[in-house]
């Protein structure tokens, strides 16, 4: 399931990366440990609806954010939360909540990004970031969703995600997260498998770190 929020101009500039401040709200609603130390089956988008300048983002007309979940009553939690307390960040507040069922997904399904997506691996004692041409990459993002899956008492051995490398937009980026710069992939993936596990990919996002902010699916 997904919450759309729309959301109020904000009367402070965002700065071009906000990810944590998103983050923060998003388990100031949540306000479970449990769920923020635990695997992560959820996403949630950037900022949607915005201009940019030289040093700032800006939303004139208001902005949108959408949050998805797995487990549906994390959303009404959340719902119920906005209700208490709406303050998003920057002076923007959410003024409607839209609530949209998971569509209707066949065997494959083609995705563009809401947020950039991050594939790591410990080598060596430190991380490496893998990237959309990299050979690893569509099995680590697999692997990861495998995880999600188990974790979420599924299973699905036909389930396979990649990138669409034919994508001419495609590139790779250098977002920073709390002072620590991440290379991420911007660049359309294509999940198969059976409907239900797309529908699950389509709400926890695909890669690593998808609960402050990355991979999330469109």
């Amino acid at each position: 399931m997904r919450i759309n929020l729309k959301l109020t101009t904000n009367k402070q500039p965002v700065p071009f990366e906000y990810n944590a401040v998103l983050a923060g709200v998003f388990h100031r609603w949540v306000s479970d440990a449990q769920i923020h130390d635990s695997l992560s089956l959820y996403s949630f988008s950037g900022l949607r609806c915005g201009s940019t300048n030289k040093s700032n983002l800006t939303f004139p007309e208001g902005g949108e954010w959408f949050i998805s979940a797995y487990d549906s009553k994390l959303l009404m939690k959340i719902i119920k939360q906005i209700q208490i307390s709406p303050e998003v960040g920057y002076g923007m507040i959410v003024r409607e909540v839209i609530v949209c069922e998971n569509p209707v997904f066949k065997l494959e399904e083609r995705f563009m990004l809401a947020t950039p997506v991050l594939i790591k691996r410990m080598v060596d004692k430190k991380y490496v970031h893998y990237l959309y041409f990299d050979d690893d990459s569509d099995l680590f993002m697999t692997e990861t969703m495998k995880t999600k899956l188990n974790a979420a008492g599924m299973n699905d051995e036909s389930l396979k995600i990649s990138f669409d490398k034919s994508y001419e937009r495609r590139k790779v980026k250098l977002v920073s997260y709390k002072g620590i710069n991440n290379k991420v992939n911007w660049c359309p993936v294509i999940v198969s498998g059976k409907p239900e596990t797309i529908a699950f990919a389509w709400n926890v996002g695909v890669g690593n770190s998808t609960g402050i902010g990355f991979g999330a699916l469109i």
